[in-house]
């Protein structure tokens, strides 16, 4: 089982992550942030991932610490969790549309850091919750896991929907890219023999 526990504290925030690859699409979510929790329920359903995130930060300023912190720390259980990434596909992608939205994900898994965020919201809140720190969460995620990560909104006029078919999209390329690839076993998917 390819699991990690993730603990981060600082001033700002206190957040632990327990992430399993190979789990079942549970999730147990206290970040303080609903619509985050929301989203974060996204990729542990679609990617197949168990995904335990506790945070407490400083919400009282606003979200954006947690919001963050969260996806830095998620990005640290998964470079933790994904391991020298022998076998594995290393690249993944999606397309989940829902109702009038449409966004593809790709990734790989390449040991660089690199975001490309294409997603022009309709609105810049959702509820209460600020869309610019979507991209927050990616920008952390992707600098501490160390991938590639495209994500473009190709259609969407509700931006709950943008956002939620983004989630959705990244679990299941996130499925996809740390699945094992049964023809390379052993394998580390790169010329270079590193990723």
């Amino acid at each position: 089982m390819r699991k990690a526990q993730v603990i981060r504290n600082t001033l700002e925030t206190q957040i632990s992550i327990n992430l399993n690859l190979d789990g079942t699409g549970q999730s147990i979510l206290e970040t303080g942030v609903p619509f985050l929790d929301h989203m974060l329920d996204q990729i542990a359903r679609h990617g197949m991932v168990d995904l335990e995130v506790v945070a407490k930060g400083d919400l009282h300023i606003d979200a954006h610490h947690t919001v963050e912190d969260i996806g830095i720390t998620l990005g640290q259980a998964l470079t933790k969790a994904v391991g020298d990434k022998k076998g594995l596909r290393r690249y993944g992608h999606a397309y989940v549309p829902l109702d009038e939205a449409l966004t593809r994900v790709v990734i790989d898994l390449s040991g660089r850091p690199g975001l490309v965020f294409n997603v022009d919201f309709t609105r810049a809140h959702i509820g209460d919750f600020d869309v610019d720190l979507i991209h927050e969460f990616f920008q952390g995620l992707v600098n501490h896991a160390l991938i590639t990560l495209h994500i473009d909104n190709i259609a969407g006029r509700n931006a709950h929907h943008q956002a939620e078919t983004a989630f959705k999209a990244f679990g299941r390329a996130l499925r996809m890219a740390v699945e094992l690839d049964p023809a390379a076993t052993g394998i580390i998917p790169s010329t270079k023999g590193t990723l």
